[in-house]
């Protein structure tokens, strides 16, 4: 049986380098525990607490920024960072947006949800007509992929059982050297897509009353609400 795994594994290792453990990371916090302690965190990375808008503020990737931390059942599950000037000039934060997306296409801690990766918005879309009387949404998402996980004996273990569950030992056996490779790689991308799946990090224009911003979201779905107290 060691055999049979000796190929996918072979495909594999080399992602097993970028597969991550599924905590979201905000500058290198963890978004989970206490509102608190994430606030106390953040204030050593130079934010700021306002407590009149209950939130916290700074500078992100070079931008002055307001911060909120969004609880469920007293666990951060998600930190929200929006421009804290907003623009009136459609072009300028058509320009935002498509840096962003350059900016996360070129990062290697992201992974594209959409499996194009393209989200950049074009010179000739019109955003205030297609927000207004449309309501298009003009978002990019991402997944996140932060500290190296080396539990290779987890991974042996998900593929083996994947490996059985999906073609058993003796037609594993009887496949092409091809036919295991392409197996491989899609168990591979299953793999790790199911390491990253819980670290959404993505952002989108808001617009109010003809003020337009970038708003980011980084969160941990492990410790959002899935109507459990329903």
């Amino acid at each position: 049986m060691k055999q049979i795994l000796a190929i996918v594994l072979a495909l594999v290792i080399a992602l097993a380098a970028s597969a991550q453990k599924n905590i979201t990371q905000f500058l290198g916090i963890p978004v989970d525990g206490t509102k608190t302690a994430m606030m106390q965190k953040l204030k050593t990375k130079g934010f700021t607490y306002n407590a009149k808008l209950d939130c916290m503020e700074g500078e992100f990737n070079g931008r002055d920024v307001t911060l909120h931390i969004v609880t469920n059942n007293n666990r951060v599950w998600r930190i929200m960072v929006s421009d804290a000037y907003p623009t009136r000039n459609e072009a300028d934060i058509r320009i935002r947006f498509n840096t962003l997306c350059n900016q996360f296409s070129k990062n290697g801690k992201y992974l594209p949800a959409n499996i194009t990766g393209e989200y950049e918005i074009n010179e000739e879309e019109d955003i205030s007509i297609q927000m207004s009387l449309y309501n298009k949404r003009y978002e990019a998402a991402y997944y996140q992929v932060t500290e190296t996980d080396t539990d290779t004996i987890e991974m042996q273990e998900w593929l083996l059982n994947k490996v059985l569950e999906d073609y058993g030992e003796e037609k594993w056996e009887d496949m092409t050297e091809s036919e295991r490779q392409t197996v491989g790689i899609s168990l591979a991308m299953d793999w790790l897509l199911e390491k990253v799946s819980y670290k959404s990090v993505w952002f989108m224009i808001s617009e109010q009353y003809g003020r337009y911003s970038i708003i980011l979201y980084y969160d941990n779905e492990h410790n959002h609400s899935n109507g459990e107290d329903l």
